[in-house]
């Protein structure tokens, strides 16, 4: 039998999902037939529901063999060095480069963002991975592989439930530069379409179908040089390759993307270089955020400035 005490990081969770994460050894099958057998007592009391949400203070008496409380605890070691944009007590705010995952595939990658980011904790003395008994730092918003730019981490678990708040009530909007083919008609317009993901790629409709969703793309042609567009956009709604596959549709893919029609080589530039806290009506656990503005700069775009390419 062990007792723990719920902390602050392991509060505002199902009682199931932290005890996955304590007893990663323990199969999931188990884990229910041992709460309906009452192995799991919380402030005292026999718990049979997984679904009971955890608060900071509960104590647990966990009835359980000892091979189950057996984690294995690796000091965080990465080859990569996050870039940094900002750093406060609750998050990260950094630059992912293009061509870095941000996290492992099916191919178990080596290096990820992810990976660097706890390494880079561990480091400083910011994460302990043994005084943890089920969070880790973790990313709030991910890029594509082959996207670069502005990524939120949270160090703590209230930081991750916060800002992943601010991103579904949209209040965390994120700009994107891109270099798309052709120059376009209109400067500036919004889109409205449906989106279809097959196992390659996506493919974008006008009409509505079961398997469709429906995407809306506000873009800014910020700069043109020969036949390229320098593009800002903003996404209304957040679906996989929907800024990749809704320029195409309109005829203006992403300059090097082949998988969506350029004919240009190279692979595609796309970045996502601003982040803005739009809190309203104001941001409590991150108010001190609130109408602040990070962003970066994109090294494609320069080409659209230069006076010499």
């Amino acid at each position: 039998m062990r007792e723990i005490t719920v902390n602050e990081n392991d509060s505002g969770q199902r009682l199931d999902k932290f005890l996955t994460k304590f007893m990663p050894a323990l199969p999931s099958a188990l884990l229910y037939k041992s709460l309906r057998k009452n192995c799991v007592r919380v402030n005292g009391r026999h718990v049979k529901n997984g679904a009971y949400m955890l608060h900071a203070g509960d104590i647990l008496n966990l009835y359980f063999g000892e091979e189950f409380f057996v984690r294995p605890v690796k000091a965080e070691k990465s080859n990569v060095k996050p870039e940094i944009v900002y750093e406060d007590e609750n998050l990260l705010i950094v630059n992912k480069p293009a061509g870095l995952l941000c996290h492992a595939d099916e191919n178990g990658a080596a290096d990820t963002l992810i990976g660097a980011i706890k390494a880079y904790l561990y480091e400083t003395g910011k994460y302990s991975p043994s005084e943890e008994q089920s969070f880790s730092p973790a990313l709030c918003n991910r890029l594509d592989r082959n996207t670069s730019g502005l990524v939120i981490a949270a160090k703590n678990a209230a930081a991750l439930r916060a800002v992943n708040e601010k991103i579904r009530g949209r209040q965390i909007q994120k700009l994107y530069l891109c270099a798309a083919d052709g120059i376009f008609e209109k400067k500036s317009d919004t889109l409205t379409a449906y989106i279809s993901r097959s196992e390659k790629k996506s493919s974008v409709s006008d009409g509505f179908s079961q398997s469709a969703k429906k995407i809306i793309t506000s873009y800014t042609v910020a700069a043109e040089k020969g036949n390229q567009s320098l593009v800002e956009v903003s996404l209304h709604t957040g679906r996989t390759h929907q800024i990749r596959a809704q320029l195409a549709a309109i005829g203006h893919p992403l300059s090097g993307d082949r998988k969506y029609g350029s004919s240009a080589s190279g692979g595609y530039n796309l970045c996502a270089y601003k982040l803005k806290f739009d809190f309203n009506p104001d941001g409590g656990f991150l108010d001190y955020l609130a109408g602040r503005i990070f962003s970066i700069s994109a090294p494609f775009s320069k080409r659209f400035f230069s006076q010499n390419s």
